[in-house]
C-alpha cells in the first residue's frame, strides 16, 4: 500500500498567505538581524517587492505538504522523528505571497522495522511558479521501539 503513495503529488489544503507579520515573527525567533525582514522600506529599496522571508520559512509551507504525506502513511507523530531537510530556493519569499504546496513521497523504505519517508515539496506562488522545492526525511519509529 505505501508503495503506491511513492510518486503521487498531494496538494495541501488551502493556501498559505505569507504576511509582515508572520516574517517579523519568525525573524526574530530564529535571531536574523537583517532589516530586509523587519523594516518595508529597506525591502524595498533592496529591489524587493515587501519584507524578505527568511531562508527557513519555507519550512512552514512545506510542512504543510509534509503532513498530507504522512497523514496518508497514517503514522502517529508521537513516532516520527525528522531526520533531514534542505531546500533549492528559486526566489525568496515575500510578505504578500499566497503559497501552495504540492508533495510528492520520493521513497519509502522499511530498515530495521523503521520507516524512512522521504518527501519532496515544491511551494508556488499565486501565478504557479516555484518559490522553494524542499526535501525532507522523516523517520518512523517502529511502534514500541
Amino acid at each position: 500500500m505505501l508503495d503506491d503513495l511513492v510518486g503521487h503529488e498531494l496538494v495541501a489544503a488551502g493556501v498559505y498567505e505569507v504576511s509582515r507579520a508572520k516574517i517579523r515573527e519568525f525573524a526574530g525567533a530564529v535571531g536574523e538581524t537583517s532589516p530586509l525582514c523587519f523594516d518595508v522600506d529597506a525591502a524595498r529599496a533592496a529591489g524587493y517587492a515587501d519584507l524578505v522571508a527568511p531562508p527557513t520559512f519555507a519550512v512552514i509551507p512545506a510542512f504543510r505538504g509534509l503532513g498530507e504525506v504522512m497523514g496518508r502513511i497514517g503514522a502517529p507523530l508521537e513516532r516520527q522523528v525528522h531526520g533531514e531537510q534542505g531546500f533549492t530556493h528559486h526566489r525568496p519569499i515575500v510578505a504578500g505571497d499566497v503559497l501552495t504546496t504540492t508533495a510528492t513521497a520520493e521513497r519509502i523504505r522499511n530498515v530495521g522495522g523503521n520507516l524512512f519517508v522521504t518527501v519532496s515539496c515544491r511551494v508556488s506562488d499565486a501565478s504557479g511558479e516555484t518559490v522553494t522545492t524542499a526535501r525532507s526525511v522523516v523517520v518512523v519509529r517502529e511502534e514500541g521501539a
